[in-house]
């Protein structure tokens, strides 16, 4: 598989960080830094992860299969995180979550027509202190309401 030079020189140093015998502890962050580049995890990325850092391709299926934040299939350009886990939906993050997915007609971890926007409901972000929050890929917004809501969406429109 081929990837950028940008990307080649990350995983050569991230593989050199670790002591021989500890690479496979390079393969999140690769696999992270892989499906920005590539746009989601494929068949094709877990074999080369797999073999650049001594695992097989199920073990990185396993992993992958773990963290919520790896993706078999694209995304939007954009990203949208919506917390709905007990802090955030005491502050109507669940009331938020629903108002995304009517304005923007689309589930979760779905997709908009011209693929600008894909929606993803999660549990915790951390942020529980400025609930309810959202990540539109690795920008936090806190303290969201439906009318800052809406206006981000509108803003990521225009961005196009």
């Amino acid at each position: 598989m081929t990837f950028s030079p940008e990307l080649e020189a990350r995983f050569d140093k991230l593989l050199k960080s670790y002591p021989p015998g500890r690479q496979r502890s390079a393969m999140i962050p690769m696999l992270m830094y892989a499906q920005d580049e590539v746009g989601s995890v494929t068949d094709e990325l877990i074999e080369e992860v797999a073999r650049r850092v001594g695992v097989t391709p199920l073990q990185v299926n396993e992993v992958l299969s773990y963290y919520s934040m790896l993706h078999r299939k694209p995304l939007g350009k954009y990203h949208v995180q919506i917390c709905t886990n007990i802090s955030c939906q005491l502050r109507d993050g669940d009331k938020l979550w629903e108002h995304a997915c009517k304005k923007l007609g689309i589930g979760h971890k779905e997709v908009t027509g011209d693929g600008q926007i894909s929606i993803e409901e999660v549990e915790c972000m951390g942020a529980c202190s400025w609930a309810p929050a959202i990540q539109v890929n690795y920008d936090f917004h806190h303290s969201m309401t439906p009318e800052k809501l809406d206006q981000l969406l509108e803003g990521l429109r225009k961005k196009q």
